[in-house]
């Protein structure tokens, strides 16, 4: 008898607040007070490659500090608003006393076919418009299918397959059945003995996001044809594809190849806004079929159903907050810190990350950049041709030479003072260089200066080849010209007669061609052993 009681008991007990899930309290997280969004580039994006604005690869680090009021006992807490983009399985909350018991992602967002499916036995209205006469007409109906297929609503008529009847009509709900928002919902279970008031923070990563850098330089007038002057400006782009917008965020980009094994876009597993797909049963008998329906391009369709003019204000005012394609930020710029062997540059000011859309924070403006313009060919063996020499841009990542900061892979474009204004002369992409490094981009190819290459002489010398090469460097500029020689390209041969240095893998020889003139370089070489 004692072990039936306690049996009861214990039953009872799952009925009673406290007593297990059932009595579990549903608490809501407040809006952020606090927003952090570390940004981190596609890790497979290449130098020169684009972000891909429609479907981008990278990701982010969201940290949201909200605060949340717990009941005694156990409680459910719902963070409404997060990423779509929310990698579930990395999310961390701290500052509860009794931590985190249970993690969920809510799989449905509030639409069509989750507000139909939520409502599942429950009365709706039903609202119909007869043509002939314009009369609206609504009754109560009770939703008895699912949304996926025919709905059949029961009517104190009987049962009916919605939009079956031939004449417009639409359905309007009460309220929103528990469980659905508008915004993606983020869940933990938590135990909290006492309860109280509390500041949480929630960390995650989201799949979304990425950024690139975007150079303009500008050379300055002035210069002697080898040493150049010139400004430099940056962009950091951030591209956000979630549909969420992080308003007043302090913002970080993170630069460096980060090695992922994971595959964040797998994880994320963005919740689904299902549409309500409405069929009707087939007319016709089993035994000649259902016939297939056939639409006349003559007949008009029926007009639809009027929208409420409460929906038409919400569209409105939808529109009218729909974000710029790109917000320039440029009243300040991002800062360079270090994070381990990889860069991070962070936004002094908070800034709103838009979404579905661009942002971009200025990033570097040095106005005394120095370097120089050295033109450059190659001549090996079997490489008997003219070619015009190409314009390259060189200097150090020195703060002498006015850098001296981390450069983050980016696209660059070469401005050139004129009568009429700056002038496109070159583009090029910028791979990520360390402070101290040398920087050496090409403009492009020149018109006025050419190299032409000859092998004037070759024999075979026991089991090796040996020749001699010619080089003629002409100048057609009013001063002289740095020029560059690539002689060798890891074949190895044995340069004699001609001074050379190892640079990136290549022996090049360095000299300089007069002004309106010509060099001639010569050489032999002798191959490997």
């Amino acid at each position: 008898m004692l072990r039936r009681l306690s049996s009861g008991l214990f039953a009872l007990s799952l009925l009673l607040p406290g007593g297990g899930a059932i009595a579990r309290e549903v608490v809501d997280a407040s809006q952020p007070t606090a927003l952090a969004v570390t940004v981190y580039r596609d890790p497979d994006r290449s130098v020169g490659s684009e972000m891909e604005r429609d479907w981008p690869q990278g990701f982010a680090m969201i940290s949201e500090t909200r605060q949340v009021t717990l009941p005694p006992g156990v409680s459910t807490i719902r963070f409404t608003g997060v990423a779509e983009g929310m990698v579930g399985v990395s999310a961390i909350v701290t500052g509860l006393p009794g931590g985190t018991i249970e993690k969920n992602r809510n799989a449905d967002l509030l639409s069509p076919a989750a507000l139909v499916d939520g409502m599942l036995g429950n009365r709706v209205t039903v609202t119909r418009t007869i043509p002939g006469s314009g009369e609206v007409v609504s009754e109560s109906a009770v939703v008895r299918t699912r949304a996926d297929g025919g709905l059949v609503l029961q009517t104190g008529d009987g049962y009916e397959a919605v939009r079956c009847s031939g004449v417009p009509e639409r359905l309007s709900f009460a309220d929103v059945p528990d469980g659905l928002s508008a915004q993606p919902v983020f869940t933990i279970d938590t135990r909290d003995e006492s309860g109280g008031t509390y500041i949480v923070t929630l960390t995650y990563l989201a799949w979304g996001f990425d950024w690139q850098a975007n150079y303009v330089a500008t050379f300055r007038e002035g210069g002697n044809g080898r040493d150049v002057n010139l400004r430099l400006m940056s962009w950091l782009t951030i591209l956000n594809d979630n549909n969420q917008s992080f308003a007043d965020a302090e913002l970080m980009a993170v630069a460096g190849r980060l090695n992922i094994v994971s595959d964040l876009q797998e994880l994320a597993e963005p919740p689904a806004a299902r549409p309500l797909r409405l069929t009707c049963y087939p007319f016709g008998s089993t035994a000649a079929g259902s016939p297939l329906p056939v639409y006349r391009r003559d007949l008009p369709l029926p007009p639809p159903a009027p929208m409420p003019e409460a929906s038409m204000m919400r569209m409105e005012a939808m529109a009218d907050a729909a974000p710029q394609s790109i917000l320039v930020t440029g009243s300040f710029r991002a800062q360079e810190e270090n994070l381990g062997e990889l860069k991070l540059y962070r936004v002094p000011q908070n800034v709103t990350v838009s979404a579905q859309g661009l942002k971009q924070v200025a990033f570097l403006d040095q106005g005394e950049v120095k370097g120089q313009q050295v033109y450059a060919g190659a001549c090996w063996p079997e490489r008997d041709e003219q070619n015009p020499a190409e314009i390259l841009l060189v200097t150090e990542n020195t703060r002498e030479n006015g850098l001296g900061m981390a450069l983050p892979m980016g696209n660059v474009a070469f401005f050139e003072p004129s009568p009429h204004g700056d002038l496109l002369v070159g583009e090029n992409s910028l791979r990520d260089y360390a402070s101290g490094q040398d920087i050496e981009l090409t403009l492009g190819t020149s018109s006025q200066v050419f190299v032409a290459c000859e092998e004037t002489d070759i024999e075979e010398v026991g089991d090796r080849w040996q020749g001699d090469m010619q080089a003629l460097i002409t100048n057609a500029n009013p001063h002289p010209v740095s020029f560059r020689l690539r002689v060798e390209r890891g074949q190895g041969y044995d340069i004699k007669g001609l001074r050379t240095r190892l640079h990136n893998g290549e022996r090049i020889a360095e000299f300089t061609v007069p002004a309106n003139g010509e060099r001639t370089v010569e050489w032999r070489y002798v191959e490997p052993d």
